[in-house]
């Protein structure tokens, strides 16, 4: 990766994009069905963004992936096929019962409180609002716009489930995006079931994570030898993969960048963390060397804070995600030696090895890796 420090502050507010969900289990077809999460989703005749546009897929719409390049998936409903990105994709669970409309009835996975959206009678599903406050916001994410608040005991219909995110209709009738795991839901009018709460897995419950997808902007980091991959692309993606397994076992999390186009400086990043007193800040990247090598790399500065954390991660990275861990190292990192909290830096693969760039590329490496961060990060909190 680029090591330089030396560039401008950055002022431009951070904005967000929805998370990534392009599934990774297929059929023995080597295809699966998935859904859009998205109001208009372009369809590309090639997997860029740069690429032509041939056509959008509608919110809700089903379609069947049959092939993936770095983050874009190769789709195909009714007359339209392409390539669109896998951000705004999920695979649909075939054994999920789903009512009304498809993509936009509520609906429960297994970890999460069992309901279907609507009832044979058409009755909604209900909750209730746990917290004193709960911000409503445009999208499914901390990044989107604040459209208003709920407070403790109100309630709302739901109705759609992404992620830890949870989209509602007010009893005033807005419609918004609210966290899950501040939501209470109940026995719809026709049921008599116990009320149960929506809850997340692991043991980070309270703790506020940062996540510095490395690079970004005009800055592209590392350019891959083989296959000329985005060293600043690979960082984001995989950073988004981090930011779900961390929510999922019930962190809150920053991000000091959400898009491509988005060159935060190093000092504002660290600033970012001061700021929100977070807990630990965990920096995203991909490596080079002249030499012929291969694997992970785990960066510390301070033995007495961020030792402990660097090592959590590196333990779970080393029990097999792929490429060895080439264990820990001492960094002097503008990011870890100005940074008052525990912080990392993680370089996951070395963009100047064949082996490594083409296998870096597959958002499946970039899953495990991310959720062995994840798992580190909670073992540091134990």
């Amino acid at each position: 990766m680029n090591k330089m420090i030396g560039v401008t502050l950055l002022t431009a507010c951070l904005l967000g994009i929805a998370a990534p969900q392009s599934a990774e289990a297929k059929t023995s077809a080597g295809s699966y069905t998935a859904q859009v999460y998205a109001n208009s989703l372009n369809v590309r005749n090639e997997p860029a963004k740069n690429a032509t546009v041939v056509g959008s897929i509608k919110n809700g719409a089903r379609v069947t992936v049959t092939d993936e390049q770095h983050g874009w998936l190769k789709v195909k409903t009714g007359n339209t096929s392409g390539w669109v990105a896998g951000y705004y994709l999920k695979k649909v669970n075939n054994s999920a019962k789903q009512t009304g409309a498809s993509g936009s009835s509520f609906s429960s996975k297994a970890s999460t409180t069992s309901s279907t959206s609507t009832s044979a009678s058409g009755s909604t599903t209900k909750a209730t609002v746990t917290a004193d406050s709960l911000r409503i916001r445009s999208g499914p994410g901390t990044q989107y716009k604040v459209l208003g608040s709920l407070k403790a005991k109100d309630t709302v219909a739901l109705l759609l489930r992404q992620n830890d995110w949870i989209r509602i209709r007010t009893a005033s009738g807005e419609i918004g995006w609210v966290a899950a795991q501040y939501i209470r839901t109940g026995a719809t009018p026709s049921s008599t079931s116990t009320t149960s709460t929506v809850s997340r897995t692991g043991n980070l419950r309270g703790k506020l994570i940062v996540v510095d997808p490395g690079h970004g902007g005009s800055d592209p980091g590392m350019l891959g030898t083989t296959y000329n991959t985005m060293e600043k692309d690979l960082n984001l993606h995989t950073a988004l993969y981090l930011r779900d397994a961390l929510l999922a076992k019930g962190a809150r999390v920053e991000m000091t960048r959400t898009r491509g186009d988005q060159k935060p400086t190093l000092a504002r990043r660290v600033q970012m963390s001061e700021a929100l007193r977070a807990d630990a800040f965990v920096s995203i990247h991909y490596n080079s060397s002249p030499k012929k090598v291969s694997g992970t790399l785990t960066f510390f500065y301070s033995e007495s804070d961020d030792l402990k954390l660097a090592r959590a991660i590196e333990s779970r990275l080393g029990q097999g995600i792929g490429l060895k861990s080439n264990g820990l190292s001492f960094g002097d990192y503008h990011i870890l030696r100005e940074n008052r909290i525990p912080a990392t830096l993680v370089e996951l693969g070395f963009l100047t090895n064949p082996t490594d760039e083409s296998m870096v590329r597959k958002s499946s490496y970039q899953k495990k890796a991310a959720k062995a961060i994840a798992d580190g990060v909670a073992d540091y909190f134990k």
